[in-house]
């Protein structure tokens, strides 16, 4: 099977949707970064590949099953606290590389089980749960090819749920374990793959309104991207019935309902495309060709009703935005009931989305998001605002602030989109670093705004996260806006440098930033630089590589102009003191 040589994969896991949406919710959906868990351990900064919701301990509230490869291999649970965040419980070794994982009732007890695929072997495994949040050790079963992806579903007519396995390297096929109803499972039932594609990611469904459940593969070969469509025989084997085009990269897939009918549609994420492609379902197994719907470079997509209006919507996790493709965003498209959808709101989110989750995962009744950052290492969550947008809805963001300072304040502003006057509560912070001030009344007209401002006073080194807590009559639950603010023992003085205008190719007189550690121990300094300005700018420094507490060195800077017009650029400081970097810019102009 095809695959990419990026060092940060784009295949993705089959989630199962588990969100509740209020009767009656009027048709808004806006999602704010309310909490942000980190997951990459030791020196490794990856995190998760994938996750999975599921309630595991049964407590009521939904769960995360995080598949890693990076560092280590293994499953991670992350237990549901209720209001959207979450906190560390087990983690299991399992497999060698494993991308995906689907969670069911194996047994069916009630009690959800864990289906993880490894890409690396010709093996699924099995995690029973125990239903406290915890699983039996992983359980092999063989299969011919490597599995790159995995579902559950009963394929072969029986009652009991099966595992299907999307598979390469071996035996490019889609592979049916027939379950016992024990959570045990049979030899593999293999089917070729058709029309000559590798397969990335899989959706299942009834296509042609039989009772048996049917299966399209994405993905490519050559030039050539696609979606293939298999009709299960109901023994646990398919027959083909075409293929579609789509655009480049098709390395996830949806199954949903977007024109309002019981017929199943399909949506697809095209990577290198940056598109969304949608095939609408003729219930034949037949599907119309290929819509595209503008997202950013895609690699992974949900599909579940977000705003409460009865139809079906989509999520879309992307590896870049509108402003920076180098920077990841979540794409919320809301459809329109008749299979087209809306173009996509963008929520920044991320320094490398791999996944996103749709779940009920505040207990408000609404869907909220799950994006998981792998190259950031975190779990990051979305709560579904309702009929209150904020902007920004990014978390509230300082910049790196010397400890015993006030920064800026930042605000955010908050817009009642709803028919009704929004009602407010109370609004509180998390306390000291952070404080918030707020000219919100307590009751907001429809279409009014009001806004909430922070600010940060960092006591100690290094980054720390608060929240802002909203208690209005658009949820049950309050609305959470997450507060990120990061405090340094490093004083920058000055911390910016002007420099007049300069003929172009000539030399300034040097500016002096003075370097001090507040700290009460020393300072590792890793590098200085200058960057920005078209090279226009000079750095030297007399500082060493420990810095004593409160002792000081210098950085001089010059400006030599490559160009005319103005120029800017910044030179960053990686040290020890608080912050990956400190940034002091600096300008000029060339004449």
């Amino acid at each position: 099977m095809a695959r990419s040589s990026r060092i940060v994969s784009t295949l993705s896991i089959l989630v199962a949707l588990c969100c509740i949406v209020a009767s009656g919710a009027t048709a808004f959906a806006q999602f704010v970064t309310s909490a942000t868990a980190t997951t990459s351990t030791g020196s490794s900064p990856y995190g998760p590949h994938s996750v999975v919701a599921g309630d595991f301990n049964r407590d009521g509230n939904l769960d995360l099953a995080a598949v890693s490869y990076l560092p280590v291999a293994n499953v991670s649970i992350f237990l549901g606290n209720g209001d959207g965040t979450f906190r560390v419980g087990a983690s299991y070794a399992v497999a060698a590389q494993p991308f995906y994982a689907a969670t069911a009732s194996l047994r069916n007890n009630g009690i959800l089980d864990l289906v993880v695929g490894d890409s690396l072997s010709d093996d699924v495994y099995v995690m029973l749960g125990k239903g406290d949040g915890t699983f039996q050790p992983p359980v092999a079963y063989p299969t011919i090819g490597e599995p790159v992806h995995v579902s559950t579903g009963d394929f072969t007519g029986d009652g009991k749920l099966d595992i299907i396995a999307l598979t390469g390297d071996g035996c490019s096929c889609v592979e049916v374990l027939p379950g016992n109803g024990n959570g045990t499972f049979g030899a593999s039932i293999a089917t070729t793959v058709p029309y000559n594609i590798g397969g990335y990611a899989m959706a299942t469904g009834h296509f042609n309104g039989d009772n048996e459940l049917d299966v399209a593969v994405s993905g490519s070969f050559g030039t050539a991207s696609q979606v293939d469509i298999l009709l299960g025989n109901g023994d646990g084997s398919f027959r083909p019935d075409g293929y579609y085009p789509v655009s480049l990269a098709p390395y996830s897939i949806a199954a949903g309902r977007f024109n309002g009918e019981k017929v199943i549609d399909l949506a697809v994420g095209d990577l290198e495309a940056s598109y969304t492609s949608v095939l609408l379902g003729k219930g034949n197994g037949t599907f119309e060709q290929a819509v595209d719907y503008g997202t950013w470079s895609p690699t992974w997509v949900a599909a579940g009703d977000l705003n409460g209006d009865g139809r079906e919507d989509l999520a879309v996790s992307n590896s870049g935005s509108p402003t920076n493709q180098l920077t990841s965003s979540v794409s919320v498209l809301l459809g329109n009931g008749d299979g087209t959808f809306q173009p996509g709101a963008v929520y920044p989110a991320g320094i490398f989305l791999e996944y996103v989750v749709i779940g009920d995962f505040n207990g408000d009744h609404m869907p909220d998001l799950v994006a998981v950052d792998q190259s950031g290492g975190s779990l990051i969550t979305l709560l579904n605002t309702g009929t209150v947008t904020f902007s920004p809805t990014t978390p509230i963001t300082f910049p790196t602030q010397r400890i015993g300072t006030t920064g800026a304040p930042q605000s955010v502003t908050l817009t009642n989109n709803g028919a009704t006057p929004l009602s407010i509560s109370s609004i509180s912070d998390s306390g000291e670093p952070f404080n918030t001030q707020t000219d919100c009344k307590a009751s907001i007209a429809p279409g009014g705004a009001c806004s909430i401002s922070a600010s940060f006073k960092p006591q100690n080194p290094g980054t720390v996260t608060g929240a802002v807590t909203i208690r209005d009559s658009a949820s049950i639950k309050a609305q959470i806006v997450e507060l990120v603010g990061t405090g340094t023992e490093v004083k920058l003085a000055p911390a910016q440098l002007n420099f007049p205008p300069r003929k172009v190719g000539t030399q300034s007189a040097s500016k002096v930033v003075l370097l001090t550690n507040l700290g009460n121990t020393s300072m590792s300094i890793t590098s200085i630089s200058v960057g920005g300005g078209f090279n226009s700018f000079r750095e030297a420094n007399d500082c060493p590589a420990s810095l004593a507490a409160g002792a000081g060195c210098s950085i001089q800077v010059r400006f030599v102009p490559k160009r005319t017009g103005p120029l800017s650029g910044s030179v960053g400081i990686v040290d020890t003191g608080g912050g990956l970097e400190q940034f002091v810019p600096l300008t000029g102009t060339g004449d």
